[in-house]
């Protein structure tokens, strides 16, 4: 409430205390306390005006926490009384107000304070409870109720009473709590043993009160004892399934007898098996029916002999372990083959017994083929697997025992047929995955089985690509299952369902599988694939990559998506591609362009992205660059073509421009040195040939004396010359004979045109030499001049020396003097046989040389 009310129910009570009110109005009941009412309950409360008010019946208004009440609520008793009727609820506790119209006067208002609540309910469920402490029972008894779940609301009182008939007293206890109380201790001074105690509780408050049934019954009846003292479990050598079990009584006898209750439970599980006996003033007790060499935990608990009252808590659990016994089980054996071409690679995999019953100490071995046995062995307890080989024509019995410290286990027989007995298998399998385990679930094997019994189904798993194998059996009747091994997230798995077969009552056959790759979690790939580019061109490049490795892969591929790019922009384009796709041809690229690409590989958990590769894409597309290749070829043959052509039908021109023509002397114009005699007026273009005779002897000197013919080797340099020879004369350009430092040059003249000037006899053939005078003749070719033609005057020496004759082959021979040398020896001409003339080479600018011991020149 308001600090305003607190005020007005101030003023009012310190009115009340002065004997007198200023008041004019006032509210029966009336309480100077909150009035408590029962919520559900109808409550009237009536409103008087004093004498010497001047109001009336009709100015009276009611207001509950400030809120009008409705005039229908409202019943007027005579012309200075009007009563109001409410519904209490537990809403409204507050102030209930009657007030006058408002006026000058200050006793117009009056009010009641209103506090709903519930009266208490019945106890019930009462228990006490005297504890043990040391080695007596303590006199507090501790005693607990149910209340209800209804709230009073109101201040409520509870008391415990406890009446010990043998003194014929009654202890009590108020426990002055608000609201509800569940608990108290009543406290006995001194536990009475083995007498009858009478226990109950009383609850009030303003609105009522409450009495519980009575408890009654001997004092053992709430007793609760500590648990058996120094328990112990002791194993027994020669009975592997029991155990002995030993406890000290928790307090004396004589105060309170005891019975005792005792259950175990396997080490491995959390189900409690409890030893239905009662057992009374028994220290020792044998726990049967046990399994061998398995560890065992034992509690025990105690109640008074009555079993009426409190069990003590259960003792510490104490562990025994029963003694081994000979395995009861046979090995779990099962097989994995891989076939190659020519041979089946057996791998035989077990699991120890179920049932072992001591700690297995190795496995003995037989391999059959075709009913004969290969192989006999003892394998120790850690190896779990044997590997082999099988050719697949042939049948192979697997026979496995295991052994303990007792004895040896039922054998473990599987067949292995030959490859091509394939048995039936189930129809379908498929799985999911619930709460983090593989679920299996597959369609049972249809079809007649000849002599076979399905015996149970085999689910098998295992790991990719490591190749780790677990297994597990179910019955023939069960259609899906749980895997229960140890199953990593993140790991593929190939799941197989085998269906057993039973031949002959001890071989166990295995049918077809049906297998399928699983994970219990998928997750992100751990890397992208790697791409290369193995084909690019202009427009297009050709990208492939390798499969992620399993190992890697954290999941189904779901698909690729490759990423490509130009290397300076960054602007990245996409392909989706299915996961078994692994090479792509991207187009519409651009030629010659550096691009990068990646692909990210996705599983339904995730993507990852491989590194980037960087290609280029090719200048010139497929056939582009032969035809260039082709066109330039064919354009240089078919140019190459020409030239040759132009060059044949040009030929003439062409030798004129590379090789100039050189005139040649036998062909030039000859005039005579000497008037007396004539210039010959042809002469005909024919090679020259040379012949050398004694003017004198009459013979040829070409065969004996061709070496000895001297022709004088002289520099002359001469800007004109004038022959003087017939009273005639020629001017020539300045010219250059040949030095001795060029005798084996060919001769090379200046741009000035050269004169040279021929000697010519007047013999010819079929004629005798006469002593009639020379002639000299002119040429103007431009090969240097003869020493005899620069110098005519040495031909008149001594007439003892020899003389030479040149001869035209196919014409006369002409007679003249060709040079003298320096002592004075002239050279004559001779005429001589055709046949015998020996042929001269040309005697062009270039092919003359000098020879300077025998003072010629001759062709080169």
């Amino acid at each position: 409430m308001d600090t305003s009310h607190h005020l007005l129910l101030l003023l009012m009570l310190l009115h009340y205390a002065a004997g007198f009110s200023r008041s004019c109005l006032k509210i029966l009941p009336d309480s100077n306390s909150s009035i408590a009412l029962e919520v559900g309950k109808n409550f009237t409360a009536t409103c008087h005006l004093l004498e010497g008010s001047v109001y009336t019946s009709d100015d009276i208004e009611w207001s509950m926490r400030d809120i009008p009440i409705a005039k229908r609520f409202y019943h007027k008793i005579n012309e200075t009384a009007v009563c109001v009727t409410v519904n209490i609820s537990s809403d409204m506790r507050g102030w209930l107000r009657c007030k006058a119209k408002e006026s000058l006067s200050d006793c117009y208002i009056y009010g009641i304070s209103l506090h709903p609540g519930y009266p208490p309910l019945k106890p019930t469920n009462l228990s006490c409870i005297a504890v043990q402490e040391r080695e007596d029972i303590s006199p507090n008894l501790n005693c607990s109720w149910d209340s209800g779940s209804r709230n009073p609301q109101l201040d409520t009182t509870y008391t415990v009473y406890a009446y010990v008939y043998i003194l014929n007293r009654t202890y009590k206890a108020d426990c002055k709590q608000h609201h509800l109380e569940r608990y108290c201790v009543v406290n006995l001074v001194i536990f009475p043993h083995h007498v009858d105690l009478k226990v109950w509780v009383e609850v009030k408050n303003v609105l009522g009160s409450e009495r519980s049934e009575q408890l009654e019954n001997n004092s053992e009846y709430f007793v609760k004892p500590n648990p058996p003292l120094n328990v112990q479990v002791l194993t027994e050598d020669n009975f592997s399934t029991s155990l002995m079990v030993t406890w000290k009584h928790p307090i004396q006898e004589y105060v309170l007898t005891l019975s005792y209750a005792i259950r175990y439970r396997k080490a491995s599980s959390d189900v409690w098996v409890e030893v239905p006996e009662s057992l009374t003033k028994v220290y020792t007790f044998r726990l049967e029916s046990l399994e061998p060499y398995t560890q065992y935990v034992v509690q025990i608990r105690c109640i008074g002999e009555s079993r009426s009252g409190y069990w003590s808590n259960w003792s510490v659990g104490v562990t025994g372990h029963t003694s081994e016994a000979k395995p009861a089980s046979a090995p779990d054996l099962w097989r994995i083959i891989q076939s190659t071409s020519n041979n089946r690679n057996v791998t035989l995999v077990w699991k120890a017994p179920v049932k072992a019953n001591g700690k297995i100490l190795g496995y003995y071995l037989n391999i059959c083929h075709d009913y004969v046995m290969i192989e006999s062995r003892n394998i120790t307890a850690d190896e779990l697997m044997y590997p082999m080989e099988l050719p697949p024509g042939k049948t192979a019995i697997i026979e496995l025992t295991a052994n303990n410290s007792v004895g040896a286990s039922p054998k473990a027989t599987l067949f292995i047929p030959r490859s091509d007995e394939d048995l039936p298998g189930v129809e379908d399998m498929s799985w999911s995955v619930r709460d983090e385990k593989l679920q299996v679930e597959w369609t049972a094997v249809t079809g007649p089985l000849v002599n076979l019994h399905l015996s149970e189904y085999l689910l098998e798993w295992v790991t990719v690509p490591q190749l780790q194998a677990g297994w597990q059996r179910v019955s023939s009747k069960v259609k899906n299952t749980t895997l229960n091994g140890d199953l990593k997230k993140l790991q593929r798995y190939n799941i197989s369902v085998y269906p057993i077969y039973k031949y002959r009552q001890t071989h166990f056959l295995a049918g077809r599988p049906v297998t399928r790759p699983a994970y219990v979690q998928q997750g992100i790939p751990e890397k992208g694939p790697n791409v290369t580019e193995t084909k690019s061109k202009k427009n297009s490049a050709e990208l492939t990559w390798n499969e992620i490795p399993l190992e890697r892969q954290h999941g189904f591929i779901t698909n690729y998506t490759i990423f490509y790019a130009i290397g300076s922009t960054k602007q990245w384009k996409s392909v989706t591609v299915n996961p078994n796709v692994q090479s792509y041809v991207l187009t519409d690229l651009a030629s010659e362009t550096d691009y990068v690409v990646n692909i990210m590989a996705s599983t339904v958990a995730g993507s990852n992205k491989g590194i980037d590769y960087t290609f280029k894409t090719m200048k010139y597309g497929d056939g582009e660059l032969e035809v260039i290749v082709v066109v330039v070829c064919l354009s240089f043959l078919f140019l190459t073509v020409f030239i040759i052509m132009f060059c044949l039908r040009k030929r003439e021109v062409i030798k004129k421009l590379l090789w100039p023509q050189v005139p040649d002397p036998s062909d030039s114009s000859i005039a005579h040195w000497s008037p007396d005699f004539p210039i010959k007026a042809a002469v005909p273009k024919e090679d020259v040939s040379l012949v050398e005779v004694d003017m004198f002897e009459g013979k040829s000197l070409c065969e004996e004396d061709k070496a000895e013919l001297p022709l004088k080797k002289d520099k002359y340099l001469s800007e004109e010359h004038s022959s003087g020879i017939g009273g005639s004369s020629c001017t020539s350009s300045p010219r250059h004979s040949m030095s001795d430092s060029d005798s084996g040059d060919s001769g090379q003249t200046s741009a000035s045109t050269l004169q040279y000037s021929s000697v010519v006899a007047g013999a010819h053939k079929g004629q005798t030499p006469s002593h009639q005078p020379l002639a000299f003749a002119r040429s103007e070719s431009t090969q240097p001049l003869l020493d005899s033609e620069e110098h005519p005057e040495h031909l008149s020496e001594s007439s003892g020396q020899s003389r030479s004759l040149y001869l035209r082959r196919g014409r006369e021979p002409e007679l003249g003097v060709l040079g003298q040398d320096s002592s004075g020896a002239s050279l004559t001409f001779c005429p001589v046989q055709e046949e015998e003339t020996p042929v001269a080479e040309d005697l062009s600018a270039s092919a003359l040389s000098y020879i300077p011991q025998q003072n010629i020149y001759q062709p080169q």
